[in-house]
């Protein structure tokens, strides 16, 4: 359906129509497209370890996906007040994407991710999250497998033999104190799903 204009209206359409297009262009380039971390795992990897020596802390690698509930447990907990002041003061964190689904088009793996986690231990799919703390240079101290038990990958600790396991982990840090372990104890305790 065509409106009559005033004279000068088809140009004033015309004008009207082209900056529209104009603008619709401009929002849709200026408009950031998600953001996938390109950063591959072993450029973190090492970035942490030269973090790590000149600090005096070892690393503590979380291996997880956006879509795990486990995963985003452990992640309340490294984010807790009282936990992160713990785990700050003791470790260079490194979260690694490994379990991305192909359809998701938000989020990737992260570049070299699962083959780091298999050169740090890990066999086939260990899970959801896979955790290991290494020195700071990197050489693997303990990781999340139970007792070293490959069929049995802690991740979030949340039943009473596996918070056993986490502390365990945790005791062969020597930066970290009874008095932190028990207190990771209570909090895992505490915020466990009944």
């Amino acid at each position: 359906m065509m409106h009559s204009f005033p004279v000068g209206g088809r140009l004033a359409l015309k004008s009207f129509g082209m900056l529209s297009l104009a603008a619709i262009l401009v929002l849709a380039v200026a408009r950031p497209a998600p953001t996938l971390s390109a950063q591959s795992a072993d450029a973190l990897f090492s970035g942490a370890k030269s973090e790590a020596q000149g600090a005096h802390k070892d690393i503590l690698l979380v291996f997880s996906a956006s879509w795990c509930g486990p995963c985003k447990l452990y992640e309340r907990f490294l984010e807790d007040t009282q936990m992160k002041a713990i785990t700050e003061t003791a470790f260079v964190i490194v979260r690694i994407d490994v379990g991305e689904r192909a359809s998701d088009s938000n989020h990737a793996n992260t570049p070299g991710g699962a083959e780091l986690r298999s050169a740090l231990g890990a066999e086939g799919e260990p899970g959801y999250p896979f955790i290991v703390i290494t020195d700071p240079f990197g050489n693997p101290i303990v990781n999340s497998y139970r007792n070293g038990n490959k069929q049995m990958n802690v991740g979030y600790p949340e039943a009473p033999e596996e918070i056993d396991w986490y502390i365990a982990m945790l005791r062969r840090i020597p930066s970290i104190s009874p008095a932190d372990l028990a207190a990771t104890r209570a909090w895992l305790r505490q915020h466990a799903r009944r």
